[in-house]
């Protein structure tokens, strides 16, 4: 027998029994509250035409995408990422819908990439897209959303950190930068080198208000105060207008007591070029990456014929698990009961019987 069957390929795995008993648990716990908000579920092919996920439209680099060829001889790919199919699928069947469109779904994404650090290729995702609402309050439904739903499925301790891509942008605009600049300087700022910003920046002779404006978002986290002055110093329109939608935010989410749950960090800078307003990410304990992303992408529906501003967010399924299990929190409502009844060709009729009655209780028999 040939063993290397039995094995799976690189970044992907088998899960079975309890843990994915207790991984359906969490998904079920996180759709009643994506439809509490009144969501409908939608379902996109697991593989779509390249140009879903190409450069232009700005998400996954292609070198990381799973491709291979259809019969006619198009280029397919898993998909990576559920927001461009969803968006490619609501401008097809809603292109003339104006009202606010709330879809949700779940399934698996496929990246292939080799730096792999112990992530998964493959792993199961579930999320909402609200469409058609450009204001702010729907900026801070999809936060509180995931609050609720990071709440839902047992976690206590958590934190949302937002930013916005259009205050950087807006600081890149005003000192007319290049694009490989930018790339330096967003590799600096995301990873959060401080110094390292400050001395790449002072080679470029860059203005120092400029200067003074990519510093600011170096730091981890920007107080209300550090907010307020950033606004006062603010040299553009595009990065004022953040700031200025970032503190109206914050106060929305204040008024629902969700506040507590977030912090302000202009330094996010996603790899994903289709976002065009506030990004996030949430983070807890156990896990070294975030168990949700999101944010607004007001220009990617435009790839595909429909203007429409749009908001979203993925909670990544497998880190919450992992999550929820190093915190030693309880997932499973009950343990589970399993019965296996025995029987011969005399009495399997009286043991089917008392099987069918235990199942009715809830129990799980074999026979």
């Amino acid at each position: 027998m040939n063993t290397s069957l039995l094995h799976t390929p690189d970044g992907v795995r088998d899960i079975y029994g309890r843990e994915l008993a207790e991984k359906e648990c969490v998904g079920e716990s996180l759709m009643k509250v994506m439809r509490s908000y009144g969501s409908r579920n939608i379902q996109t092919p697991t593989s779509e035409f390249f140009d879903v996920f190409s450069k232009d439209i700005g998400t996954i680099p292609s070198k990381d995408l799973y491709k291979f060829f259809d019969k006619e001889g198009n280029t397919l790919v898993l998909r990576p990422d559920f927001t461009p199919a969803i968006a490619r699928c609501a401008a097809k069947y809603f292109m003339e819908e104006e009202y606010p469109l709330r879809f949700c779904y779940e399934g698996n994404s496929f990246v292939n990439t080799s730096e792999l650090q112990g992530k998964l290729k493959e792993t199961t995702q579930m999320g909402i897209e609200l469409i058609n609402d450009g204001s702010v309050y729907a900026d801070a439904e999809v936060l509180m959303l995931v609050v609720d739903g990071l709440k839902a499925c047992g976690l206590t301790e958590f934190q949302v950190s937002v930013g916005d891509t259009s205050y950087f942008k807006g600081i890149c605009e005003e000192a007319h930068l290049d694009e490989e600049t930018q790339q330096m300087i967003r590799e600096y700022i995301s990873s959060k080198n401080y110094f390292g910003t400050q001395e790449f920046l002072r080679k470029q002779n860059i203005a120092s208000d400029v200067i003074r404006d990519f510093e600011a978002i170096s730091k981890i986290y920007c107080s209300d105060e550090e907010l307020i002055s950033m606004k006062e110093h603010a040299t553009n329109a595009r990065s004022l207008a953040a700031i200025e939608r970032m503190l109206t935010l914050k106060n929305v989410l204040a008024m629902h007591g969700y506040d507590k749950y977030i912090t302000v960090d202009f330094g996010m800078l996603s790899k994903i070029n289709y976002y065009t307003g506030i990004i996030f990410k949430a983070y807890t304990y156990g896990v070294g990456d975030a168990i949700v992303k999101g944010g607004r992408y007001d220009g990617l529906l435009g790839q595909f014929g429909k203007e429409a501003p749009s908001v979203g967010c993925a909670f990544y399924l497998d880190e919450i698990h992992t999550s929820l299990k190093r915190q030693q929190i309880q997932i499973l409502p009950t343990e589970m009961q399993f019965c296996i009844v025995l029987y011969d060709d005399v009495s399997y009729k009286v043991a089917f019987e008392a099987a069918a009655s235990e199942r009715m209780a809830a129990t799980c028999v074999s026979m």
